[in-house]
C-alpha cells in the first residue's frame, strides 16, 4: 500500500455524498489502520473571530485573520478543531507533516490566531474525514477519487470556491471529459 499522506483526494464529479461533493481533502495520515484528512474547500458560515467568540477566546476583530472562514473538515467529530499552518513551533499538540504544512489540534494555537504571533498562513476546520482500514483503497478502486501530491498553494492561497477546479487543473484533466463510469484496464 502506498501512503497518500500529503496528497489531495479530489472527488470525482459524480460524487453525490454532500460531505464530499466537489471536495478536495488533504490527507494528514494514511496507513494500514485507515486514513484521516481535512476537506479544504467547504467553508461554513462562521469566521475565525466568531469561532473564537463562541469558545470565549479574546480576539482582535480588526485583523484579517478574524475574518477568515472556518471550514467543515469532514463529517467526523465536527466539534473538534484542526489548524493546518506554516510550520511554527510552540503549540502543545502539533505534528509537522511537511516543510510547508503542520497540523495543530490543541486549543492554545487559537489564542494567537488574531495576533502577530499567529502562523503567517493557516487554515482552520471543524471535523475531519476518516476512513477505516481498506476503505479508502476500495473507494479509489471504485473511481470515487483522483489523487495528487498536495500543493500548499491551494491550501493557503487559492480561494475556497476554486480549489476543486485548481486541483484537477494540476492533473491536466479537462473536467468535462471525466466519466462517471467505473473502468478497469
Amino acid at each position: 500500500m502506498q501512503s497518500l499522506e500529503n496528497h489531495f483526494l479530489i472527488a470525482m464529479p459524480n460524487m453525490q455524498d454532500p460531505a464530499f461533493k466537489h471536495s478536495v481533502t488533504y490527507i494528514c495520515e494514511h496507513n494500514e489502520k485507515g486514513a484521516m484528512g481535512l476537506v479544504i474547500n467547504q467553508p461554513i458560515d462562521l469566521t475565525v473571530g466568531e469561532l473564537l467568540d463562541q469558545i470565549k477566546i479574546d480576539n482582535d476583530k480588526q485583523t484579517d485573520a478574524a475574518n477568515i472562514a472556518v471550514f467543515s473538515g469532514g463529517p467526523v467529530q465536527q466539534e473538534q478543531g484542526f489548524v493546518l499552518h506554516i510550520p511554527q513551533d510552540g503549540y502543545q499538540s502539533s505534528l509537522k507533516l511537511t516543510n510547508e504544512v503542520m497540523i495543530t489540534t490543541s486549543k492554545d494555537i487559537l489564542i494567537y490566531l488574531t495576533t502577530d504571533l499567529a502562523p503567517k498562513k493557516f487554515f482552520i476546520s471543524l471535523g475531519y474525514a476518516g476512513w477505516s482500514s481498506g476503505q479508502l483503497e476500495e473507494e479509489l478502486m471504485n473511481n470515487a477519487w483522483l489523487t495528487i501530491k498536495a500543493d500548499p498553494e491551494i491550501i493557503y492561497n487559492t480561494p475556497a470556491h476554486l480549489r476543486w477546479e485548481k486541483a484537477i487543473e494540476i492533473l491536466g484533466i479537462d473536467i468535462s471529459k471525466l466519466s462517471s463510469q467505473k473502468g478497469h484496464a
